[in-house]
This record gives C-alpha cells, sequence and structure tokens, in this order.
C-alpha cells in the first residue's frame, strides 16, 4: 500500500490502474463492513493513501473492476497456501501443553503483545490528548504506555507532557525489560478507555498560522497590526512571525530578492537547507544562481549527503530570520504569499 498516486485519477479507469486504485475498487466491490474490517488493519498513512484514491474514483468501467478483481484473487491463490498455524491454534495448542501462564509468555514473544493491535489506533489520537490521558497514572505506566507507542508519536506525547516529569518517564522507560502481566492488564485497561473516547477529543486547529496567512494577505501597513497584537502578547505573535516567514515562501520571491539572499547566505547554509525541500523552492533558487554557480551547488548538495531532520529546520530558521532582518529594513520587498496571476 506504500506506492502513491499522483491524481488526478482518471474517472474512467483503466485495466493499466496502479496498486492503490486496484486496492481501493476493491474495497469498494466489498461493501462497507468487509471493507471497514480491512481498513482497521492497514496504518494510519496507508489508511489515507486508499481512502483518498478511493473518494475520487467514478465512473469506472466494468473491464476496470474486472481486472482489479481478478488481480487480487490471482494474488490471493499466491498466497493462500498453508504458511503455519493460527495464533488461536497455537494458543490452544500451547496451553493444553504448557499451561495458559507459560503459553502466553511463549505466544507474546512470537507475535508481541496483544496490545499492540490496540494501541496501534491510537494513532489517530492527538499527542496532547493522550498526555491528559495519561497525565496523572504512576510514572511506570506512563512509561509502559509510551514504550508501546512507535517513536515519533510517543515523542510527542512526552512533549506534551510537564516538562518537570518527562526525564522521569524516559528514565523509567529506558529501564524496561519484561513487563510483568500486572502492568499489562493495567495498560489494556487504560487503552481501553482510551479507545472509548477517542471520539470526544476536540478538534485542532493551528490558530499561528491561520493569522499568518491572513496578516499576510491584508492589504496597507502589516507591521502596525503586527505591533499591536504584540503588545496583547509577544509570545503568540513570535510564532505567528515564524508561520508568516515560512521557508516554502522563497518560491515566491523574485529572482531580483533571491539573488540578493545569495548574496548574504553562504551557499553552505544553502546546501542544508534545501535538503528535503519542495522542488519548488529548490528550482527557484537555482534559476537565481548563474548556470556554473548552479552546476556547482547540486554538485555540493549531492556531496553534503542526508542530514539530521532538526539541523535542516534550524538553518531553514536561521536563513528566514536574515530574511525578516532585511525586509524589515526594507533592503527586500518580499511576497508573502503566491498571488493569483491572469493571462
Amino acid at each position: 500500500m506504500a506506492t502513491r498516486i499522483d491524481p488526478p485519477i482518471a474517472a474512467q479507469g483503466d485495466a493499466t490502474s496502479g496498486p492503490l486504485e486496484q486496492a481501493a475498487i476493491v474495497l469498494l466491490c466489498m461493501g462497507e463492513e468487509p471493507a471497514a474490517a480491512v481498513l482497521r488493519c492497514l496504518s494510519r498513512e496507508e489508511l489515507l493513501e486508499v481512502t483518498q484514491v478511493m473518494s475520487r474514483l467514478s465512473g469506472i468501467k466494468v473491464e476496470t473492476v474486472r481486472s482489479s478483481m481478478q488481480r487480487f484473487f490471482d494474488d490471493y491463490r499466491e498466497q493462500s497456501g498453508v504458511h503455519g498455524a493460527s495464533r488461536s491454534y497455537l494458543k490452544r495448542s500451547l496451553d493444553l501443553a504448557l499451561g495458559a501462564d507459560i503459553a502466553g509468555n511463549v505466544l507474546n514473544s512470537i507475535y508481541g503483545d496483544a496490545i499492540r493491535p490496540k494501541m496501534a489506533r491510537l494513532q489517530w489520537a492527538s499527542p496532547k490528548w493522550l498526555a491528559e490521558r495519561i497525565g496523572q497514572e504512576h510514572v511506570r505506566m506512563q512509561a509502559v504506555f509510551l514504550a508501546f507507542l512507535p517513536p515519533p508519536q510517543a515523542s510527542a506525547v512526552i512533549e506534551a507532557l510537564p516538562e518537570a516529569s518527562r526525564d522521569h518517564v524516559l528514565l523509567n522507560m529506558a529501564r524496561l525489560q519484561e513487563i510483568e502481566s500486572e502492568w499489562l492488564i493495567e495498560l489494556e485497561e487504560i487503552v481501553g478507555r482510551c479507545l472509548d473516547d477517542l471520539g470526544t477529543q476536540s478538534a485542532t486547529v493551528e490558530g499561528s498560522r491561520q493569522v499568518a496567512e491572513i496578516i499576510n494577505r491584508l492589504s496597507g501597513d502589516k507591521r502596525s497590526m503586527i505591533e499591536l497584537l504584540r503588545a496583547h502578547d509577544p509570545e503568540v505573535v513570535s510564532a505567528i512571525e515564524v508561520r508568516m516567514y515560512d521557508f516554502f515562501m522563497l518560491s515566491n520571491q523574485t529572482e531580483a530578492v533571491l539573488i540578493r539572499l545569495l548574496d548574504d547566505i553562504p551557499l553552505e547554509q544553502w546546501a542544508i537547507a534545501l535538503k528535503g525541500a519542495e522542488p519548488s523552492v529548490r528550482d527557484a533558487i537555482l534559476r537565481a544562481m548563474p548556470r556554473r554557480q548552479a552546476q556547482s551547488f547540486e554538485d555540493l548538495l549531492r556531496r553534503a549527503g542526508p542530514m539530521p531532520l532538526s539541523r535542516v529546520e534550524q538553518t531553514r530558521r536561521e536563513i528566514m530570520a536574515q530574511v525578516k532582518a532585511l525586509a524589515d529594513a526594507g533592503e527586500i520587498q518580499i511576497q508573502l504569499f503566491a498571488e493569483a496571476t491572469v493571462e
């Protein structure tokens, strides 16, 4: 399911549809309940990819449906041989042979803890919401809970916990090896409560980003509005300004502005900041360079190799701070958003 298909998807469909379209067609043919059972087995990213494709499919040709279903059953026949006993079969056999307690330990070592599929469903919960749910638990229980989350999600939840307790949680997590059954039972209860309440979590919006987009589009003196807001809440205004000067905005600038930035900012910084950047930003910077400089810069990018994301983001912030300083000083006129154009 990892293959991404760029939109738009042909309304008519054809026999050469990619894996995502074929999966979407099979799911649409299955009916709601069987399709829902399949979707529950997908990761968040896979689910979003396939449901987006499903929502865009329309007017599918009969031949396309037939081809997709035929491919599905062909794959099924190839994969449906005997690959081993099911977990329920092994549990019954091991219970008889070893007793329930030992059988449980053996199965956990084979399949991983049974709690993991339930924990996987919490990937839809916001980190702040999860932090609130576990914040009153014992620090050891918080550590156990976070140990079963994917590292990116666990990191976000830890950041949402009170700062004074984070080191204790991390230390307890580092000490975990085998988790006693009573802790697993309590973990399952907590996860169950979280899943029951999952639908009650509030929606989240990026208010500072929305305000930044609004201010960028205001006519007249934007700086006066910023200073008025700063008088009320300097911290919030700092967040707004970061959003106003997003790295992607460089793709909207004139060649003259970009040439000035290239003069002021070392190429080594650009080589870091452009790692993983949107093609439109990278192309805009390269177009502003003389041809030979652009060629040598592309060589520099290749030689730089992979970069830690934290370093890339920090370098981008440094560049945008320089952009803001030049704009505030009136030395460059920047375009804060992509305006609509007419022929």
